[in-house]
């Protein structure tokens, strides 16, 4: 672990700051960061990297180094909200913002990238790393598939990414081994039936009661099927049917809701479960249900090994007060998909803005932009001590 990691970090700092405000300021949401993907490769290459672009202009990864061994991950794209922050760099394009940090993480990835090029000249570091933008973290299916089918991390040993967490103050870094984030599958249930007068219910199906009982039942259903010290919350959402008056038994009902849990195994036979329980529910009342099932991204779940290397590093670079527990959340993160080929980590960042209450996904969403030269120095320091005992 080298002094320099620090001063370097700081160095680098100001000119990723000001790349997070204007990747901020033009925010793009999933499959169209074509704009945001050539940000940030003009930013690597001004500091004498060569960014590699995706076919398609969305996404890019940069090779630091030499050959490398370790990655880091970041995101790319914002959300369908209209920013009602009064910040000097907010939004320009109406009803689209960066409510998730991912601005935040594409900038300590850019930073990351050029401190490894600035330390490896300076004969500070030395051996090879990897940082790559995906697209569309926010969408079913999202870039990381897309990217992970591409063989982005071929050839690395491990790999780390951020989330940024407005519940640490900044310059704090969460851990956790194991699941740390959950995944998050979607459910929509078709029933249809003759329909009918309300009138006379026995003479026809009665959808919305059916409706009704997959909405009771097959959450305490599901429950009941997989190992009770294990959590799978199935939570509806959406009810609508073909009706619109109040004395007409409707043909069609479609009910959506989401699935989130931890278990990598119990989230593998879930989709299987879910339609064998749910023809067994509305087979007694006479009506039929077409289930559509979708796997969004499965629970991130955090290598020990790579946890262990993390708080030794952030440790001996920033610290022990730098380095916090952290809890376990059901948003989903499609990081996860690149753990499916190698251990890594999901770190949480500190960004918590003082005196006020901000939340992800939120309108009002902001970062204390501290958050990024330490996750700069954090960053390097995690993927050094990863690259030597890899």
């Amino acid at each position: 672990m080298t002094s320099a990691m620090l001063p370097t970090a700081a160095a680098v700092a100001p000119s990723a700051i000001d790349l997070r405000r204007a990747i901020h300021r033009h925010p793009e949401i999933g499959w169209d960061e074509v704009a945001t993907t050539k940000r940030v490769a003009e930013y690597l290459s001004a500091a004498g990297l060569e960014p590699i672009v995706r076919g398609d202009g969305m996404g890019l990864s940069v090779d630091i180094g030499g050959t490398p061994t370790v990655g880091f991950r970041a995101d790319l794209d914002a959300l369908p909200i209209q920013e009602e922050t009064e910040l000097p760099f907010r939004s320009l394009n109406p009803g689209v913002m960066h409510a998730c940090g991912h601005d935040v993480h594409s900038a300590i990835a850019a930073g990351v990238a050029v401190s490894w090029h600035r330390l490896a000249e300076a004969g500070e570091v030395d051996g090879g790393i990897r940082c790559f933008f995906q697209p569309a973290e926010e969408r079913i299916p999202g870039g990381a598939q897309q990217m992970r089918e591409e063989g982005i991390t071929n050839g690395l040993d491990s790999v780390i990414a951020y989330h940024v967490d407005p519940s640490l103050p900044a310059g704090k870094f969460g851990l956790r081994t194991g699941p740390i984030t959950g995944a998050s599958d979607r459910l929509t249930v078709t029933l249809h039936g003759p329909g009918g007068h309300t009138s006379r219910p026995h003479q026809t199906v009665d959808l919305v009661y059916v409706a009704a009982r997959i909405i009771t039942d097959l959450p305490v259903l599901v429950r009941q099927d997989i190992d009770p010290r294990h959590t799978a919350a199935l939570v509806f959402g959406h009810i609508e049917g073909s009706s619109k008056v109040e004395n007409v038994i409707p043909t069609h009902v479609t009910v959506g809701g989401t699935i989130r849990l931890f278990e990598l195994d119990v989230w593998r036979r879930l989709p299987e479960t879910i339609e064998k329980l749910i023809h067994h529910l509305v087979a007694p009342y006479g009506a039929t249900a077409k289930v559509d099932y979708i796997q969004g991204s499965p629970p991130v779940v955090n290598d020990a090994g790579v946890i262990a290397a993390a708080a030794d590093a952030i440790g001996r670079t920033m610290g022990a007060e730098a380095v916090a527990d952290t809890h376990q959340s059901l948003g989903s993160e499609d990081f996860s998909w690149f753990l499916e080929d190698l251990p890594g980590a999901l770190v949480r960042l500190g960004s918590a803005v003082d005196g006020r209450n901000v939340d992800l996904h939120s309108a009002t969403f902001d970062v204390d932009e501290a958050c990024i030269e330490a996750g700069i120095a954090g960053g390097v320091a995690i993927l050094d001590s990863l690259r030597t005992t890899s």
